[in-house]
């Protein structure tokens, strides 16, 4: 499997596509839909890095492989930016994912073969997998200075569990918001399953409008961004 003239997301060639459930997922379906490939290898995730362990586990016991090929992990989705080179709508590949002191390598050759199938302009970075909703401002920058340019809340635990099964792992994102301003603190949003739940998501929104707006507008960009970027890794150039 190598080279740009490859369909990178498809049954035949044992990739499976790991995006976090809700919106995500949707917009990495819908870019399938825009070119007429079938979504039935992408998987919808849980939120938070316990949650998408446990489900891993079991997601990885019910799965027939392909026998005599080597399988392939995409993981994809939205992340929040820790540096100000990285802005609202940037696509970004992972290179590594830092977890607390520890830290994992995506694979490099798969690394490079999405990037040469991508049409717009994208980035190797350091990425960092938080237990919680990165909020802050202040916090972002301060992690920022860690050394990681991205933060996320399941690609560590992605990583870990599906190397550690022989997958070669690839990690594609969009960042939707940046690290300039304050987002609303969503973190009792999130159920222990790694569910959205709307009532305490909605509360949440209000109490902080301005930048609940803010959140929104990445959002949205971010995942339209995200559904461009599925259609152009299905495409045969």
């Amino acid at each position: 499997m190598g080279g740009s003239t490859e369909v990178l997301i498809t049954s035949c060639m044992g990739v499976f596509v790991f995006v976090p459930q809700g919106a995500e997922y949707k917009a990495v379906c819908n870019g399938l839909r825009r070119v007429n490939k079938a979504s039935s290898q992408v998987i919808s995730i849980p939120v938070g890095s316990k949650a998408v362990t446990k489900y891993l586990q079991e997601w990885y016991k019910s799965v027939n492989l392909l026998k005599d090929s080597q399988p392939y992990a995409l993981v994809m989705g939205l992340c929040g930016s820790l540096k100000s080179d990285y802005d609202v709508g940037d696509v970004v590949l992972y290179e590594s994912c830092i977890y607390q002191d520890q830290v994992l390598y995506c694979d490099n050759d798969y690394i490079n073969q999405l990037k040469s199938c991508l049409k717009q302009k994208v980035s190797t970075v350091k990425a960092l997998t938080s237990d919680s909703v990165v909020f802050s401002k202040d916090e972002k920058i301060l992690l920022g200075k860690l050394g990681a340019s991205v933060v996320d809340m399941e690609g560590f635990s992605a990583l870990e569990f599906l190397s550690s099964v022989g997958f070669k792992v690839g990690m594609l994102r969009v960042v939707s918001d940046g690290c300039k301003h304050d987002l609303p603190n969503l973190n009792s949003a999130f159920s222990p399953e790694g569910a959205l739940l709307p009532l305490p998501l909605a509360l949440g929104m209000l109490r902080q409008p301005i930048a609940a707006c803010r959140l929104i507008h990445g959002s949205l960009r971010g995942l339209k961004v995200l559904e461009n970027v599925t259609k152009d890794l299905v495409h045969i150039s």
